[in-house]
């Protein structure tokens, strides 16, 4: 599976101008390429795990059901020590147990393609089910730097 330029140019859109809070990504409906399927400016991390959770993917027989998509998000939050607000920018891939077998596979093995062409991951988060992308789980790994 190769990475469209696009994925590179709105990560890149994400880390410089931070204008963009997150994006989703999902592998085309051929399986051949990543490709971003919706980036936002929306802060709100209700509206970004929603968009996951309704994530569709069609296995190879074109029957849909629920998909894998990858993420970054900018998370932002306060620092242990009291130093104040931080922000990570955190690689999430959402591979759901419950997903078909095709698109699990694919998600999984095309995952390091994506990361790879991202310069500038502080973060990484492998999430298969609901309460992995629960944002109090993610800002406690994220901020414990795991």
């Amino acid at each position: 599976v190769s990475v469209a330029p696009e994925c590179i140019s709105a990560f890149n859109e994400l880390k410089l101008g931070k204008e963009i809070s997150w994006i989703i990504f999902k592998i085309s409906d051929d399986w051949k390429e990543i490709v971003v399927e919706e980036k936002s400016a929306e802060a709100d991390w209700s509206v970004f795990r929603e968009k996951l959770l309704e994530a569709k993917s069609k296995d190879r027989k074109g029957k849909e059901g629920m998909g894998g998509r990858y993420a970054v998000y900018d998370v932002k939050y306060e620092s242990e020590g009291g130093e104040g607000l931080r922000s990570k920018i955190t690689f999430i891939a959402w591979v759901p147990d419950d997903a078909p077998q095709y698109p699990r596979m694919m998600y999984s093995s095309s995952k390091e393609a994506l990361k790879r062409s991202l310069n500038g991951l502080a973060a990484d988060i492998q999430a298969n089910d609901a309460d992995d992308i629960e944002e109090s789980n993610i800002i406690s790994r994220v901020s414990k730097g795991r």
